[in-house]
């Protein structure tokens, strides 16, 4: 907008909104970037739209990079609806310390194929991440993920979908431990697993 050097007010409305940068397919949650982003209702627009999300101490608490727009098609609203997006400052600071020590940053990887997906369990229907192929020598294999199975949570999150499962394994670092718990014919397992990195950034 030509407007350098704005303040904007907001509240978070939430964490660990799952946001990705482009559609994920239907058998291949990889699509874009997937950040577990902080949603919050500061102003930000193109033009402006990025920058320092910073709490009332003015410690910094995660970098503004995306917001949610209507359809222009129609005649809707373009640039902010009061929905916006930060990557938190933990996976920014991680990142960070690995270009300046590196050159290049590291992505953990579990090893799946995903779509949406559900399973019954005592009566009751849960939502997660259905994996449809599981990558041979990947940590997934490793720690005897199947076909089939619906991941549900992570370190004990809940995960109601494919692409939140993408966000939480890449804000994790490659050789952190993780509790998987999933969902397999109507039975509730769990199993524990060291993440992997691979150079083409898979899930």
């Amino acid at each position: 907008l030509g407007l350098p050097g704005t303040v904007t007010t907001g509240i978070i409305s939430a964490l660990d909104r799952p946001v990705s940068t482009a559609p994920l397919s239907a058998n291949d949650a990889s699509g874009g970037a997937v950040t577990n982003a902080i949603q919050t209702s500061a102003a930000i627009n193109p033009g402006n739209s990025g920058g320092a999300l910073v709490n009332a101490q003015g410690e910094l608490v995660g970098i503004n990079s995306a917001i949610a727009s209507l359809p222009t098609g129609g005649g809707g609203q373009s640039g902010s609806i009061g929905i916006g997006f930060a990557i938190p400052v933990n996976l920014t600071s991680s990142i960070v310390a690995q270009l300046i020590t590196n050159g290049v940053a590291e992505h953990a990887f579990l090893g799946v194929s995903l779509t949406e997906g559900e399973d019954n369990v005592d009566g009751a229907t849960l939502t997660g991440a259905r994996v449809t192929q599981v990558e041979p020598g990947s940590p997934a294999q490793a720690a005897g993920l199947e076909a089939d199975d619906v991941i549900t949570t992570i370190d004990g999150e809940r995960v109601p979908s494919s692409t939140a499962l993408v966000a939480q394994v890449r804000e994790r670092a490659s050789g952190a431990e993780a509790k998987i718990g999933y969902l397999r014919g109507g039975s509730l397992g769990e199993v524990t697993l060291t993440l992997d990195t691979r150079p083409d950034d898979n899930r």
